[in-house]
């Protein structure tokens, strides 16, 4: 147990746009100096009020009796800040009358779980819970992801929460700026309940063997974030061999590489580490382990559209004919996988995760059934699994498929996985290209970057729609997605940057730079937009 007793008075403070600090459903900052060009938003003041933002909010929220204290669970991923700013959250949480328990190194997933998780001796449930993280940006970043047992809070709360910040922080600057908090601060390792939970699913998945992965193989990339108990802690108990694995020390500067599933870099660190150990399986997790990635003994990478199929043909076995939750730039080969080999729907909805889980929540409320909702960036939530986007139990199914396989007689090899993923169609090119809008261009005649990227998505479908080599997709949530030369592309308007991403994928480099080029002479008179991504991708 820690006293959490402390009292600071700074004499003048910063005045702070706090909904800037709004990243979709999380809050994200600079913590720590040192880039040029990126002052420090996230300052302790700024971050106690936004913690006392989250209290007030939960208050209201939760509505309890005066009899009993709220709790609030508070972990952190691997940042070189993360410590001050549990600090700085725990004063003011414990400031406002709520308890505190502190996880130190956590996972985002098991934040969440926290809130479900049913035993007094560990001081759970939690009534809320805090992840101090920013996933897979740079080291002066971080940021906050809020839970309660409902699940991750959505855009509409974290904007109550930041005005309620921006309210408590003007009154910091009226009346002095000074947190007291002289409640007790209690310290609990939760991440051992979480992780004994993961290995209890897959030994009951294998019919209660109690190393079902004995002879496995499998090495894990956490590139130096959160996600290095996965070897140690759910893989070595369940029999695995998990020599070979790297990065799984906790270093906040992110010495070897960005952790990300989606970065090139990261997947052929990975890679390398299966091939050069021999080993079964490859697993890399993103900085909080809500995301993750496998890679199986011949070296292929299972993230983006494979994960997905990969996923979908295992829950498609458990679930027949369910609806698929993807975000909006899976491949055209994806759809017709889930919807042709495993006779399952693919939804394909917009990007961000709580976007994907949320409309798979929507379906099976009225009367559509959903089982999965999967991001390429792997983010992926199953219903089984209380929505919540887990990188850690997604690889827990992986391994219940490797340890029945093994039980049934298969043998120790990832060919069980691969093999699910068979017939699955892959562009041979597939590239993301980034067209931003100059806010201070002239040509935005005074609109707002949304309101000019929306006229430049308005006029694209407008050309499209003329253009007997090109068609539309008949249903699409986001953006415009056209079909053609083989391929298809979509360019969509960023959840949060003034930036048009436009994907392309086809079968081809030539066909590819064909899509190109419809999209540049359609969106050339827009002299606020720099196509110069494109340009460079369509140049012979």
């Amino acid at each position: 147990m820690a006293a959490a007793s402390s009292a600071t008075a700074i004499p003048s403070l910063d005045k702070v746009d706090f909904l800037k600090l709004q990243n979709g459903s999380d809050i994200r900052g600079v913590a720590v100096s040192g880039v040029e060009g990126e002052p420090v938003s996230l300052t302790e003041p700024v971050t106690e009020a936004i913690a006392a933002g989250f209290a007030a909010w939960l208050l209201d929220k939760k509505k309890v009796d005066a009899s009993r204290k709220l709790r609030v669970a508070i972990g952190h991923d691997s940042r070189i800040s993360a410590q001050k700013l549990q600090d700085a959250v725990s004063r003011c949480i414990a400031s406002a009358g709520l308890d505190v328990v502190q996880y130190g190194l956590a996972s985002t997933p098991a934040m969440f779980n926290s809130t479900l998780t049913e035993d007094e001796a560990i001081l759970c449930p939690a009534d809320g819970a805090i992840m101090i993280t920013a996933s897979h940006l740079p080291y002066n970043r971080n940021g906050f992801k809020f839970f309660t047992n409902d699940g991750g809070l959505g855009k509409n709360d974290i904007k109550d929460i930041l005005e309620r910040a921006a309210s408590i922080y003007s009154n910091f600057l009226a009346k002095g700026y000074s947190v007291k908090a002289s409640e007790s601060v209690k310290k609990i390792d939760y991440m051992a309940v979480y992780t004994s939970d993961l290995v209890k699913a897959v030994r009951k998945a294998a019919g209660n063997i109690e190393k079902p992965l004995e002879g496995f193989h499998i090495v894990v990339d956490a590139g130096n974030g959160a996600g290095g108990f996965f070897a140690a802690k759910v893989l070595e108990p369940l029999g695995a061999i998990t020599s070979g694995s790297q990065f799984l020390e906790p270093d906040g500067m992110f010495p070897n590489h960005i952790p990300n599933p989606e970065d090139k870099a990261a997947m052929k660190a990975i890679t390398q580490a299966v091939l050069d150990n021999k080993a079964n399986l490859g697993i890399i997790f993103d900085t909080d382990v809500d995301r993750s990635a496998a890679v199986d003994s011949t070296g292929r990478e299972l993230n983006r559209n494979c994960l997905i199929a990969l996923m979908s043909a295992i829950v498609l076995e458990e679930h027949p004919g369910t609806t698929i939750v993807t975000d909006s730039v899976t491949s055209d080969g994806l759809t017709s996988f889930i919807e042709k080999k495993l006779g399952g729907k693919h939804h394909r909805f917009k990007r961000g995760y709580k976007n994907v889980i949320d409309e798979a929540i929507r379906l099976n409320s009225i009367g559509e059934e959903s089982h999965l909702a999967i991001e390429t960036s792997g983010h992926g939530a199953l219903k089984e699994n209380h929505w919540l986007d887990d990188g850690a139990y997604l690889m827990v199914k992986l391994l219940n498929k490797l340890a029945s396989a093994r039980a049934s007689g298969k043998g120790v090899g990832s060919k069980v996985l691969t093999d699910l993923v068979e017939g699955l169609e892959e562009p041979a090119i597939a590239v993301e290209l980034r067209l931003k809008i100059n806010q201070n261009h002239p040509d935005l005649k005074g609109r707002s970057f949304r309101e000019y990227g929306e006229a430049v998505l308005q006029h694209l479908g407008n050309s499209i729609a003329s253009n007997p080599k090109l068609q539309k997709a008949p249903v699409n949530y986001e953006g415009v997605r056209v079909s053609g030369f083989g391929g298809w592309f979509l360019l969509r308007l960023s959840l949060h940057d003034p930036v048009l991403p436009l994907n392309i994928e086809a079968p081809s480099h030539e066909d590819a730079v064909k899509l190109g080029h419809e999209v540049a002479a359609a969106v050339k008179e827009f002299q606020a937009l720099d196509t110069s991504a494109l340009d460079k991708f369509v140049q012979p």
